[in-house]
């Protein structure tokens, strides 16, 4: 209960210290122009070496790894990042989103009981509470938002993206995803996208940033990339991760000593899945976090 006062406490500070719109920020580069040859190469080889190939040239496998370590500078590699996939509860992070706009646009109240849900959605994977938000928000809203020229987090034009087309709950999609009939999808770029825009502030404006990340910390479920990085000293996480039969996804801002930051998405459709995330989120640390910081306790 102390995290949610802590929220609302954040929330607080938004009424009195103003609000600041997003459309207003310095625009910040754009990741589909800072993929990096050097980090690509990287990522895959890292992948070889885990014997994933075979996945990712069936698309069974798709992820993006930003370093953001200098946000102003970020650099990318991705593996089937433009494809397409069911990912469950990672697009939780859309409601989340488009809860956020409409606080920002004063036609949501943040208020004890909105934090409390939206917290339970994001960090124990709330069925309940997503589809609480998703109702309040309202169902086609959410696509809009996701769609709009403002964040472009679903654009045709790049294979789709984040996509809420159903309740987290029994029954049938009220609007699959017009390109390839999803109902909870994502695109592994798309979703790095998300939490680069989150992390410099284009979302929302910056407390109402500052709270949605709040939201993001202390993942309540303990597998996939937390279970990889079990054990590395000092990082903090924030994430949302998602799992149905042998779909399984995680996505998720890391912060390391020293100043090391990045964003890590995974998606997998094997029955192995969950240990592939928490594999590759293991490898992949190391490849922005110098070895000697990495493993240090």
């Amino acid at each position: 209960m102390g995290d949610h006062r802590s929220i609302i406490a954040i929330a607080f500070g938004l009424l009195v210290g103003g609000l600041v719109s997003a459309d207003g920020l310095d625009d910040q580069p754009l990741l589909r122009e800072s993929f990096d040859a050097d980090l690509q190469a990287a990522v895959e080889n890292r992948i070889a070496g885990l014997g994933l190939t075979g996945a990712t040239e069936r698309r069974d496998l798709c992820l993006t790894l930003v370093d953001i370590t200098d946000p102003q500078e970020p650099r990318v590699a991705a593996i089937n990042g433009d494809h397409m996939m069911y990912a469950a509860s990672l697009p939780k992070i859309a409601i989340l989103l488009s809860a956020f706009v409409e606080i920002e646009r004063g036609r949501l109240i943040l208020d004890e009981s909105t934090s409390t849900s939206l917290t339970r959605m994001i960090r124990m994977s709330s069925n309940f509470d997503a589809t609480r938000m998703l109702n309040q928000i309202g169902k086609h809203r959410v696509n809009q938002i996701l769609q709009s020229e403002r964040f472009r987090l679903y654009d045709p034009l790049v294979n789709g993206g984040l996509w809420v087309g159903k309740e987290y709950a029994t029954g049938s999609a009220f609007q699959r995803d017009p390109l390839h009939n999803i109902s909870h999808g994502a695109t592994a770029l798309q979703t790095a996208r998300f939490y680069y825009l989150l992390e410099t502030g284009q979302l929302v404006n910056p407390r109402l940033s500052r709270i949605m990340k709040e939201m993001l910390s202390n993942p309540g479920i303990e597998h996939k990339f937390v279970k990889g990085l079990a054990g590395r000293g000092g990082i903090k996480i924030y994430r949302k991760s998602g799992t149905w039969r042998d779909w399984h996804a995680d996505s998720a801002i890391i912060e390391a000593p020293g100043g090391y930051r990045y964003i890590l998405v995974a998606l997998a459709n094997d029955n192995r899945g969950g240990q592939w995330l928490a594999r590759i989120a293991s490898s992949l640390h190391d490849l922005v976090v110098p070895t000697r910081l990495a493993s240090a306790h």
